[in-house]
């Protein structure tokens, strides 16, 4: 049988928060003013393929501004959609843009504990590449994860090599594994990110990539659309690669879903690019269509998290998965 998460047929993030901390948690999108190793000549200076300007914080607060400042600027951007409770924290401080461990620990500490005792932030979320993870960052994440929940988001991509290359990620996927290890050895959770649509990737190589990071200790993913955008090397591809279809896409989700161990939780499950940047696929810019097909969709296909989980032991009451957490 299949367990429910609130009506839905997947470890939903919404889920997560109101069990976790008993009530929903609002994303503050920040940028810490950091770079990376594929834009600075460590490793290359052209970024990933797909990576706009923004390095993945299009909708990041100003740079110019304080992490206190942008954390109010940011609040004030969503204040129609939250109901303040007194005396409650109800934001998660998310460093967005570009990677947010690439820098000195100083000012690293600086600016996280600048987020982290801001009264209204009840997490810390950071985006980091794997290979910038080093010994003093680890012992500082974990001085942080000892004040509130600190969650690190890996941007993994795909597992295969050939791909990796294409996309220039620059770090091979045993650098992935040493990050997942050191982080979970404190505790530390850790959210991957997956591609669903690069180059010249099959659904078999996509589902290859899910099976492997399921099987890898963490605890959230963000299973995220190819976006083709304006000014990004990806652009040169759209001659010669697929763009997937909405009806291709929702077949390669589900199925992505339904390989997921079902105590991970979707942070995203799908994704939307800026719409003045987006070339391809067009669909996506529709997000609420693309989200209302997904829940269609699994419920005519009976469709469920941990359906086809490898390790998957069906009882009375939930699928779960024999996996070392």
């Amino acid at each position: 049988m299949k367990q429910m998460w609130n009506d839905k047929r997947y470890h939903s993030f919404d889920y997560y928060l109101k069990n976790q901390f008993g009530r929903k948690l609002y994303k503050l999108s920040l940028d810490g003013n950091m770079t990376c190793p594929n834009r600075d000549g460590t490793l290359d200076t052209r970024g990933c393929i797909f990576c706009s300007a923004g390095g993945s914080g299009d909708f990041a607060a100003d740079v110019t501004l304080s992490i206190t400042k942008q954390i109010e600027e940011a609040k004030e951007k969503i204040a129609h959609k939250v109901i303040p409770q007194i005396g409650v924290s109800q934001y998660i401080a998310y460093f967005q843009a570009f990677t947010n461990t690439y820098a000195p620990v100083d000012y690293l500490r600086q600016i996280f504990m600048e987020a982290i005792h801001h009264p209204d932030i009840a997490v810390v979320s950071i985006a980091t590449r794997p290979d910038c993870l080093g010994p003093d960052v680890l012992a500082l994440l974990a001085e942080l994860n000892q004040i509130k929940p600190i969650w690190i988001e890996l941007g993994l991509q795909t597992i295969h090599e050939t791909s990796a290359k294409r996309i220039r990620r620059g770090y091979p996927l045993s650098t992935y594994d040493t990050a997942v290890k050191n982080l979970r050895a404190l505790h530390i959770e850790v959210i991957v990110h997956l591609i669903i649509g690069l180059p010249y990737e099959t659904k078999e190589d996509i589902l290859k990539s899910v099976d492997y990071v399921s099987a890898s200790g963490i605890q959230g993913v963000k299973l995220q659309l190819l976006h083709v955008l304006k000014d990004t090397d990806l652009v040169h591809y759209l001659d010669t690669m697929h763009v997937l279809t909405l009806e291709e896409y929702i077949s390669i989700l589900l199925s992505c879903i339904e390989h997921l161990d079902p105590a991970i939780v979707i942070h995203r499950i799908t994704g939307d690019g800026p719409k003045d940047l987006l070339l391809a696929p067009l669909w996506s810019g529709n997000k609420k269509l693309v989200l209302n097909t997904i829940q269609h969709s699994m419920k005519l296909q009976d469709s469920w998290q941990g359906k086809n989980c490898m390790h998957a032991t069906v009882t009375k009451e939930v699928v779960t998965c024999n996996q070392k957490l």
